[in-house]
């Protein structure tokens, strides 16, 4: 799960519009979208082993935007994701993985 002080993760620069990710929301569209399937994330309990283990890669929040938004060889992208649900996703795959 996330820790206390990781929940929320700010992505772009410095609150000029920027959207903040929550964490929290990011562990139901990491569900909801099927990351599991592919992916294994400890936090999450998933065990995918089609694309790359999240908690050895420890993707940074902004790759994990750029994948979910632009996909990339095998992982596709996710135009039915809008762009609070992708930085919520990727907040809460950094605070999972970069502890």
């Amino acid at each position: 799960m996330v820790e206390c002080g990781k929940g929320r993760l700010e992505t772009g620069g410095g609150g000029n519009g920027a959207i903040t990710g929550n964490a929290e929301a990011g562990a139901e569209v990491f569900a909801s979208s099927s990351c599991s399937n592919c992916h294994t994330l400890e936090a999450a309990g998933a065990t995918g082993t089609v694309g790359p283990s999240l908690d050895v890669k420890k993707p940074s929040e902004a790759l994990v935007i750029d994948r979910v938004t632009n996909g990339l060889n095998g992982m596709p992208a996710y135009p039915q994701l809008d762009e609070q649900q992708i930085a919520d996703v990727a907040a809460y795959i950094a605070a999972s993985t970069q502890k």
